[in-house]
């Protein structure tokens, strides 16, 4: 995770804190409540492409007799689109924005046992409103 100097926050001087967006900013909405924006930035994107381990099969496949939730891939899932979701903010952040609007996921099966998973939005300037 990216880091910066922080000059206005509570850290003592010279410490550094992660640079990141708050998360009621990021929204599947094209709007955010109670602000305006002022300039979109552009499209931004986080990708991950993961695949199963051999032994991670294993697991899912004892756990498959039993039934239920699959929770070696469901684990894997979540990960993996929080990963993406992480490299969609630090774009955004790069890009000089401070809010995500329609924010989206998209995972595509690139072979077998092998998966993309894409975060995508709209990264924005945003101020409160008036």
């Amino acid at each position: 995770m990216r880091v910066e100097s922080c000059a206005s926050c509570d850290t003592a001087k010279g410490e550094t804190m992660p640079l990141r967006m708050d998360p009621a900013r990021i929204t599947t909405a094209f709007i955010l409540d109670g602000f305006h924006i002022v300039r979109t930035v552009g499209i931004v994107r986080g990708i991950v492409v993961r695949s199963r381990s051999v032994i991670g099969n294993l697991g899912a496949a004892l756990q498959t007799i039993v039934g239920g939730n699959i929770t070696i891939f469901t684990e894997l899932c979540e990960k993996t689109r929080e990963d993406a979701f992480e490299l969609m903010v630090d774009h955004a952040v790069t890009r000089g924005a401070n809010a995500i609007i329609g924010m989206r996921y998209d995972a595509t099966e690139i072979m077998n046992g092998v998966t993309e998973v894409l975060a995508y939005g709209t990264a924005v300037i945003i101020e409160p409103n008036q």
